[in-house]
């Protein structure tokens, strides 16, 4: 697909664009309606097709679990495996439409793995995730980004409270998520192991309170997200933490989410999720 065409699904999906705007200016760039069309079938999530772990998978257990948030009643999706064990905990961080079918297979493919993984919805104090992408899009840029941090710590908590928990925790986020991940890193010393996918970097100062276990995923066509990428190694580099970063030449921002096939690497993204799953394996175990 024409690099012009995936950049300007990212303005849409990050930026303040209108649909209006956006498919106005998809068809100038495809040349009708049709081509346009056809385009953004292949752009927006087809979430069905994608899913790689049943929601009813026998051997996983699924429940709706909620906690105390910021001034609001947290939920989420908690998935783990069948049996009486003591695991690891990860709480899985969304992109920033909301706790999505998509996010909610990624949670149970951490579950698969062998972890307590909580896929928290961060729309929670709006009611939920809704259906409408749009309008998911438009909650995560109401949310006070105090509050919304304070929800995820109080996520990670719950976790470690939780009588089937071994008290180590990890996070995992993607794009909205990822640079989210970064800032749990920054502001939870109990943190074991944080994961960031082509999410956006904090503060060079606040690199100094990281305790966690960094690896972070990001993509070679990712130029928005990139921009920040050298000066938070350096700052990793100069605080000392234990960090692995790697870059996904050729492949594109959300490369993934399976659920997105112009821009998901099937290559790029079995790779990245054996670096995660490694380090969880280091760390959560």
């Amino acid at each position: 697909m024409d690099q012009r065409i995936i950049d300007l699904f990212d303005e849409y999906t990050h930026r303040p664009l209108t649909r209006q705007e956006f498919m106005k200016r998809l068809v100038q760039l495809t040349g009708s309606l049709a081509l346009a069309t056809t385009a953004l079938g292949m752009l927006d999530p087809g979430y069905a097709a994608a899913a790689t772990v049943p929601a009813d998978d026998p051997n996983l257990e699924t429940e709706e679990v909620s906690w105390p948030g910021d001034g609001a009643t947290m939920k989420g999706y908690l998935v783990h495996p069948k049996g009486k064990k003591k695991r690891g905990a990860v709480v899985v961080i969304h992109e920033n439409r909301g706790l999505t079918p998509h996010i909610k297979d990624v949670t149970r493919r951490v579950a698969q793995a062998g972890y307590l993984a909580l896929g928290v919805d961060a729309l929670a104090p709006f009611g939920g995730t809704p259906a409408d992408e749009d309008k998911g899009r438009e909650l995560i840029g109401k949310l006070d980004a105090k509050q919304n941090l304070n929800n995820y710590l109080r996520a990670l908590d719950y976790l470690r409270a939780r009588p089937d928990s071994n008290g180590k925790t990890g996070c995992v986020g993607f794009c909205w998520g990822g640079a989210l991940a970064n800032q749990l890193a920054t502001h939870d010393a109990k943190l074991n192991a944080a994961v960031a996918y082509y999410g956006r970097q904090p503060e060079a100062a606040e690199a100094a309170n990281i305790r966690a276990r960094l690896l972070l995923h990001y993509a070679g066509q990712d130029e928005r997200v990139n921009a920040g990428m050298a000066a938070w190694e350096e700052a990793l580099k100069k605080a000392g933490v234990k960090y692995e970063q790697f870059v996904y030449e050729g492949v594109q921002h959300a490369f993934n989410n399976d659920s997105s096939p112009a821009r998901y690497n099937e290559a790029a993204a079995k790779l990245a999720w054996n670096r995660t799953l490694q380090l969880f394996k280091e760390q959560l175990s």
